[in-house]
């Protein structure tokens, strides 16, 4: 999406250079995903080495000879701390810069423990995997991800980063919920792609929507003469031009499959309002395709 948002060629020009970008593109949004976990590997260690200080105290508190480990043992941070495959990975990509950029990670580390999440953690005199999962995902979904400061770091690292953050986050929220003790480890490396296919279907479905993307704009216009021109040239347009792309040019896919996928990344991307100004442009066209028998779809029990 972002690529054809920032495409500014034309239906004849070369996409070679573009098709390279979108593949880049691609793998720095996994190298996001790593950088996140690393992030909170730092965390997790942080909070080791802030206990350490505060027992070496000379003039300590009991509270400081005695601090609470809630942190430094929550059951979920140590299997991401621990992971072989994942900490290889990160080194391997050279994502592990929190060392040399630690501030960030002080930020963050004191904004968690001046929190109410964290006072409620430590507080509980229940101890599970559970609690533990649950703080990690509270303070990563209130503290974490909505940091300004780490926000004007990811962008001043990678400018496409901040595209990429809401749908990182969504990834990586989805794959905390989902770990166990006995995950393997694996479980926190998913695949950029599930094959060649689905890489191949990033590169077509780019290609094609650029290739037509006069004809795609002017069936929206069509749809939308009642609404802000402004609208159609944001990223609400690019999203219905794929869209009408996957309708016409994909005929294995479903036209409800397409639809929603695309009502889900207009509520991370664009505006509050954009799902169903977009449900309501496809819903119409697809209404359309049905009655003059256009696009139809191809495989058992396809429409």
């Amino acid at each position: 999406m972002q690529t054809l948002y920032a495409f500014k060629g034309t239906e004849s020009d070369d996409l070679t250079k573009d098709e390279k970008f979108l593949l880049h593109s691609l793998d720095s949004m996994y190298d996001l995903y790593l950088s996140t976990l690393a992030l909170l590997t730092e965390l997790h260690k942080k909070s080791k080495d802030h206990n350490e200080k505060l027992q070496k105290k000379l003039l300590g508190s009991d509270s400081d000879k005695n601090p609470n480990t809630r942190f430094q043992d929550n059951a979920l941070l140590s299997l991401i701390s621990d992971n072989k495959m994942l900490q290889e990975a990160i080194s391997k990509r050279k994502l592990n810069f929190w060392d040399l950029d630690f501030e960030y990670v002080d930020i963050i580390f004191k904004a968690i423990l001046k929190s109410v999440i964290y006072e409620d953690y430590i507080n509980d005199s229940e101890i599970s995997f559970k609690k533990d999962k649950q703080f990690v995902l509270d303070i990563y979904t209130e503290i974490i991800a909505p940091n300004d400061k780490l926000y004007d770091y990811f962008e001043d690292k990678k400018l496409t980063w901040v595209d990429d953050l809401p749908l990182v986050n969504t990834v990586l929220l989805k794959t905390l919920r989902k770990l166990k003790l006995t995950s393997p480890e694996t479980l926190l490396l998913p695949d950029l792609y599930k094959d060649e296919d689905d890489r191949d279907f990033a590169r077509e479905l780019f290609k094609k929507t650029v290739l037509n993307n006069g004809k795609f704009a002017d069936e929206v216009a069509a749809k939308t003469t009642n609404w802000d021109s402004e609208r159609l040239a944001s990223i609400d347009g690019v999203l219905l031009k794929m869209a009408l792309c996957e309708f016409q040019k994909f005929p294995s896919i479903p036209h409800k499959v397409t639809i929603n996928e695309y009502l889900e990344i207009a509520k991370e991307y664009s505006t509050p309002k954009s799902s169903l100004f977009i449900n309501g442009i496809l819903d119409k066209i697809v209404k359309e395709y049905k009655s003059n028998d256009l696009h139809s779809k191809t495989g058992r029990g396809l429409m």
